[in-house]
């Protein structure tokens, strides 16, 4: 048997292995090929659906600015009412209180000068009166003056026929050391109903609220 030397032993394997290289890569292409095919056949057409166009958009709801409210229901509406309808109330009352202080305030105003008319007509009064009492008081004291200065006899004799009020006032005047010699001059009768009106008037005068 023929031996070959490795020299010329390895172009023959290199060559060997370029045919099967190429024989494999031809049968890999024609099963690409026939795989490609295959999957073309099979799958079915799928139909594009058409994109809907986009609605369009909205601008968002402008949001209320100061002046712009939101609008007012029945029910808020009718409480407004009645709210309105208080205050109206309440304004009427008001109005009439301010009108009656208006009124009490003047009638007072009214009342407290009068008043102050009346304090001042009667301190008139009382002074025209006092004035009145020191003139008579020195009217009558001129009488008692007069009849101090007679003698007891001649001055009870004048007692005797004087009015009783004139009396008094004389007798009720004069000094007790004076007037006692004069009633023991006077008739009895007549300087016994003048020592009781004297003590009379003196009791009323004395107690202004006595019986």
């Amino acid at each position: 048997m023929m031996r070959l030397s490795p020299f010329k032993l390895l172009p023959l394997t290199i060559a060997a292995l370029a045919c099967l290289l190429g024989v494999k890569s031809a049968l890999l292409v024609r099963a690409a090929t026939a795989t490609a095919a295959t999957e073309a056949t099979s799958v079915t057409p799928t139909p594009i659906k058409a994109t809907p166009s986009p609605a369009p958009t909205q601008p968002p709801p402008a949001k209320p600015t100061e002046d712009t409210q939101p609008p007012v229901t029945d029910s808020e509406r009718t409480v407004l009412l009645e709210l309105r309808k208080r205050r109206q109330e309440l304004d009427t009352r008001e109005q009439a209180l301010a009108t009656r202080e208006s009124v009490l305030t003047a009638a007072e105003q009214k009342l407290t000068e009068r008043v102050t008319e009346l304090q001042a007509l009667q301190k008139k009064l009382e002074d025209l009166d006092a004035t009145r009492k020191q003139r008579e008081d020195a009217s009558w004291q001129g009488l008692v003056k007069l009849y101090e200065s007679m003698k007891p006899r001649d001055a009870a004799t004048i007692f005797n026929d004087l009015d009783m009020q004139v009396l008094l006032q004389v007798v009720d005047r004069m000094k007790e050391a004076k007037a006692a010699p004069v009633l023991a001059a006077m008739q009895p009768d007549k300087a016994r109903e003048l020592t009781a009106k004297l003590a009379d008037m003196r009791t009323r005068r004395d107690n202004p609220g006595g019986g």
